[in-house]
């Protein structure tokens, strides 16, 4: 073999090797790639392949529905369908039929009563400058809208179920309830704070397709059951709710006030029967065109939970418990005097009644609201003490109620509360508290001394088949002894007395014992000072006194600046409410149903009728709700019992004498009571009987020279004393 022949098979023989090593080596790359294609690959391909020939629908949950105690539905879900775009299937059919994305709009707009440009923006939809393979065109519609989609028949639109959340009653309860956004998911309110109970969990259904992305009936799909949410039962009563709203409505129109606040809760468990806020806003409709998210917010927020306000005297009833408790005075025997102020360090604090309240007991100063007294009383006791109570009672922190936005308040710690400070936080200026942190610790005094958890969730409950289940019920009381039980029972006497004989008079029911407290104070405007003729008048109270079932909170904000006085405007906002509540739950009065009925009407100002004609004069007092009976038989008023000025109820009966012109009696008049008119509105009532009036300092009357009930001569001249009042 030559040396040629030899050398040439051996340069075949390497190259042979070199290309079975290169076969192998690919093959082994091959093997390698497939093997990480099948393998580590495997799971990205097979749902690739999967997105090619099946369609995945996922299938919304009924959310679950928010009943109120006895079972009414206050927030509910309807079964609508939503409108899809496949837009990968929807560009295929619009190729193959040869119509283009304006016909499509055209289309779907007139079927779902949408703009054409809108639909066309989200069919040519876009991100990173890349077209989008599916939107959502729209959702919650009817099922009329639903079918005529439906009808159009073009491929790549899909429809399916949906779920829209409905309120019944529009704005009844719209703080509490709260509402949802587009995807069903709670924003505010009680959808909010229980929404992983409400909401559920979604379904899907799979379903093989064809090129087109139309299903194919006969092929098999996977389906999974959405589960459906539980329903939220709350603690809120709808009757007392209505009553609530009913109430705040009205307080709202007789007031010209900015907004209106009532709670109604029981007290021995701290469930909130009704909780209402004027203005409000329909969560059917929370989203208002043209106005910004800042302002709805402020449409949204839960006032009664999320606002803090100087409490004013109605904060004197944690004053008064705290010197019971502490026994720094002796409710018999303590007594002040009150000249109209008090002295503390270099500055002189006045008593709302500037011309003073003279000597007072303890009940006196309760009845009366007295600053000065308050200010003995928290001289007595000290910052550090009366500091304990204010924590005890929970003030500067948040209850825990279950609704969202709840603010905690502010109140001056003990080491930075000087003289001053002690002064003005013992009568209610100077820290700040919200509507459920003080009827929650109000509630202490009803109940024996509990703080008890404010709280709108009584239970969770499933629905299945028909069958109610409890899934859970409210447990987070977080109950404790703040207060001596017995002190709570003493301060209720006197708090009854505010009622019947004090500053809360116009809340009095024959028959029904209501022990509460009043307050009237001025609103601190951004935090820098007072704003002139801004208020906020409240009334706290409790009933039965001697063991209350019910608590109610009244809270007027920025009442008409003319008669902004508590006495006279919360407490027959809180009387009307107690009256409706006392009859809804059947509570048994210790009066006649004629003694109750007479309490509840309105008390009405005899006006002067005396020489008019008789004719004339009934009239006159038939507009003014008053019955009158006729002795004589002349033409003209000779006279008239009770006098003119005298206060009497509508609908009571007084008596006319009448005789011939000229000959009558019109020298005797009564003085009216005052207390709280207005300058404008005193001077009116006094001339329409004959009297004169003479004015000192500035404000609401606070004090009258003649005493309410007295007797006077026509002509005589009252003096009114007229003070900013902040009782």
């Amino acid at each position: 073999m030559s040396k040629k022949v030899y050398k040439d098979k051996t340069i075949v023989k390497r190259r042979m090797i070199f290309a079975f090593f290169a076969f192998f080596i690919l093959f082994f790359a091959l093997i390698l790639r497939l093997g990480y294609i099948m393998v580590a690959k495997s799971a990205d391909y097979k749902n690739k392949a999967i997105n090619q020939w099946t369609n995945v629908i996922k299938i919304d949950p009924i959310r679950g529905n928010i009943l109120d105690r006895n079972g009414n539905a206050l927030a509910i879900s309807a079964n609508i369908y939503r409108v899809d775009l496949d837009l990968n299937t929807l560009r295929q059919y619009m190729s193959k039929k040869k119509v283009s994305d304006k016909e499509i709009a055209n289309k779907l707009a007139a079927a779902l009563e949408m703009e054409e440009e809108e639909v066309l923006k989200t069919i040519n939809k876009t991100i990173n400058g890349k077209k989008i393979g599916a939107a959502t065109l729209k959702r919650r519609i009817e099922k009329d809208a639903a079918d005529k989609v439906r009808e159009l028949n073009i491929d790549g639109v899909v429809i399916s179920g949906d779920t829209k959340r409905y309120y019944p009653n529009n704005n009844f309860l719209a703080h509490v309830l709260g509402h949802t956004n587009s995807d069903g998911k709670g924003l505010t309110g009680v959808e909010l704070m229980y929404n992983e109970y409400l909401e559920g969990r979604p379904g899907k259904k799979i379903a093989e397709t064809d090129s087109r992305r139309k299903e194919l009936p006969y092929s098999i799909s996977q389906y999974e059951k959405p589960v459906n949410g539980f329903n939220v039962v709350l603690t809120i009563d709808e009757m007392i709710q209505h009553f609530a709203e009913k109430a705040a409505d009205q307080a709202m129109k007789d007031n010209k006030a900015k907004a209106v606040s009532i709670i109604v809760m029981d007290p021995n468990n701290g469930e909130i029967l009704a909780m209402v806020n004027k203005p409000d806003y329909d969560p059917n409709n929370p989203w208002k065109e043209g106005v910004s998210y800042n302002e709805l917010q402020k449409e949204w927020r839960n006032r009664a939970v999320s606002d803090t306000f100087e409490p004013g005297s109605i904060f004197k009833v944690v004053t008064a418990t705290a010197a019971l408790s502490e026994k720094v005075i002796d409710p018999k025997t303590y007594q002040i005097v009150c000249n109209g102020s008090s002295q503390v360090l270099n500055k002189r604090i006045h008593c709302w009644k500037r011309t003073g309240h003279g000597h007072e007991t303890f009940v006196d100063i309760l009845k009366n609201s007295c600053n000065v007294g308050f200010m003995d009383l928290g001289a007595k006791l000290g910052a550090e003490k009366l500091n304990k109570y204010i924590t005890a009672f929970g003030f500067g922190n948040k209850t825990g109620v279950d609704l969202n936005g709840e603010a905690k308040g502010i109140i001056k710690q003990t080491s930075k509360i000087t003289p001053l400070d002690l002064a003005t936080i013992s009568f209610g200026q100077t820290n700040t508290v919200s509507c459920v942190q003080y009827l929650t610790a109000f509630n202490a005094i009803a109940n024996g001394g509990k703080w008890i958890r404010p709280h709108v969730m009584k239970k969770v409950v499933s629905n299945e088949n028909n069958k109610e289940i409890d899934i859970k019920q409210y447990d987070k009381y977080d109950e404790k002894q703040v207060i001596n039980h017995d002190v709570a029972v003493e301060l209720r006497g006197y708090l009854e007395k505010v009622i019947s004989e004090g500053g809360g008079r116009k809340a009095f029911i024959e028959g029904y014992h209501i022990a509460g407290k009043t307050g009237t104070a001025q609103k601190v405007e951004n935090g820098k000072g007072y704003g002139a003729g801004k208020y906020i008048a409240s009334f706290a109270g409790m009933a039965p006194a001697n063991n209350p079932k019910i608590t109610v909170l009244i809270s007027i904000d920025e009442p008409d600046p003319s008669n902004y006085y508590a006495g006279q405007i919360a407490t027959p906002v809180a009387k009307q409410v107690f009256y409706d509540v006392f009859n809804y739950l059947a509570l048994k009065p210790d009066a006649s149903g004629k003694e109750i009925a007479e309490s509840l009407l309105k008390d009405i100002m005899i006006p002067e009728v005396r020489g008019l004609k008789k004719s004339e004069a009934t009239k006159i007092l038939k507009e003014n709700k008053i019955d009158v009976k006729i002795e004589g038989s002349g033409d003209y008023i000779t006279d008239i019992s009770p006098k003119p000025g005298y206060s009497i109820k509508e609908n009571s009966k007084i008596i006319l004498y009448t005789g011939s012109k000229g000959n009558y009696n019109k020298k005797e008049v009564v003085v009216p009571n005052l207390n709280g008119y207005t300058s404008e509105r005193a001077s009116k009532v006094l001339n329409s009987i004959g009297l004169k009036v003479r004015f000192t300092g500035n404000g609401l009357v606070s004090g009258q020279s003649i005493k309410p009930g007295q007797k006077a001569l026509k002509g005589t001249t009252i003096t009114l004393q007229l003070n900013v009042i902040g009782d």
